[in-house]
């Protein structure tokens, strides 16, 4: 086993590529329907097993931010050899894949230049990550002294902020729409100022705080110590998960304007409250998983390392799966197979063009 690999992190995005394939099979039953731009659950099993999906499965993109955090920050190198190594290797297949999703959709690679396409959704990561990355250099000083009781604080900060979706559908329940704007605003936020007084300790920003507790103040403990520490803090925010999303689709068959899914995902999104119980929870069992052998060096790692790869190309098989499978399969078979179908297919191509001498690595 190489020594400059941390096991347990590349069975973390193995696991966390999977998850990501699941959550999207399971959103072709509410982002999907008879109709463009409907949502639609036919029947209250599609409810039931969608939340399911959701409440195991949201922790995929959470879970990527730690191991990054955990890895990378605070940052050893000077800030250009970190940007210069971080971006290209993150960047270039970005901006490779994303213009291949325009290209196939026949769409504006104008569009670039300013964000995602519409043609790949899924690849709002990206820039969100690249953002982290900007963000680490700045914080490495600070990281690099911070003791266990005042990180423990920031993140605890952290944690109110992710009560937001909540606080606001609570604000508009008590006082209906604010007086300016579709969203109700919080804490000095407004139509002119979009930065309130929690900005900069919210959003993914606390799972970098996250894996970096985890790497400076956290030692495993045993199995038994570990599951009666995760158990609880995955129960609870499954629940967290889980109601809200149920009890959106009150009826079935549930269909919806697409923009309906802002609020469905209230619950889910992922810097909520209830995913950040479910990712710590997931990552303080998954860091027990340090197994070898055969399994890890001939499938985990090389999965693992082309990962990055099959996060961006998936989305151009997910959907043929998907549609292959749906008229034939009862809804949990469905996104369960869809999604191994991806993953299986997306290995082998992720696996097989990083094997393309010089050019591999830049497109996967």
């Amino acid at each position: 086993m190489n020594k400059d690999r941390i096991p347990f992190l590349d069975w973390l995005r193995v696991v966390a590529c999977f998850m990501v394939m699941a959550i999207h099979a399971a959103e072709n039953f509410y982002l999907g329907g008879d109709a463009p731009n409907v949502t639609f659950i036919a029947s209250r099993a599609d409810a039931i097993w969608v939340t399911i999906t959701e409440c195991i499965c949201r922790v995929c993109v959470p879970l990527f931010v730690i191991a990054s955090s955990y890895l990378l920050f605070p940052v050893s190198r000077p800030a250009g050899e970190f940007f210069k190594r971080r971006i290209a290797r993150v960047f270039v297949p970005f901006a490779i894949w994303a213009a291949a999703y325009v290209i196939a959709a026949d769409g504006d690679l104008r569009q670039l230049v300013f964000n995602f396409p519409d043609e790949g959704g899924h690849l709002w990561f990206v820039p969100m990550l690249l953002g982290l990355y900007f963000a680490m250099p700045l914080l490495s000083p600070w990281a690099e002294k911070v003791g266990k009781r005042e990180l423990s604080g920031w993140i605890l900060l952290w944690l109110f902020t992710t009560t937001f979706p909540f606080l606001r559908r609570l604000w508009a329940g008590m006082y209906g729409a604010p007086s300016f704007g579709a969203v109700p605003y919080l804490y000095g936020e407004c139509p002119w100022n979009s930065f309130g007084a929690f900005h900069y300790v919210s959003g993914f920003v606390g799972y970098m705080l996250i894996g970096l507790w985890f790497r400076k103040f956290s030692v495993p403990r045993s199995w038994s110590h570990t599951l009666r520490v995760a158990i609880p803090l995955w129960v609870v925010g499954a629940a967290i998960i889980g109601f809200p999303f149920y009890l959106y689709t009150d009826k079935f068959p549930f269909s919806a304007p697409y923009s309906a899914a802002v609020d469905m995902e209230m619950s889910i999104e992922y810097c909520s409250l209830g995913v950040a119980l479910t990712t710590i929870a997931a990552f303080l069992v998954l860091r027990k998983i340090n197994l070898g052998g055969a399994i890890y060096r001939f499938f985990v790692r090389p999965i693992s390392e082309a990962s990055y790869g099959m996060y961006l190309m998936h989305m151009f098989i997910l959907p043929v799966a998907f549609a292959a499978l749906s008229q034939r399969l009862p809804t949990p078979l469905c996104i369960l197979l869809t999604a191994a179908a991806t993953f299986v297919a997306s290995a082998v191509v992720a696996t097989l063009i990083r094997r393309i001498p010089k050019l591999g690595k830049w497109i996967c």
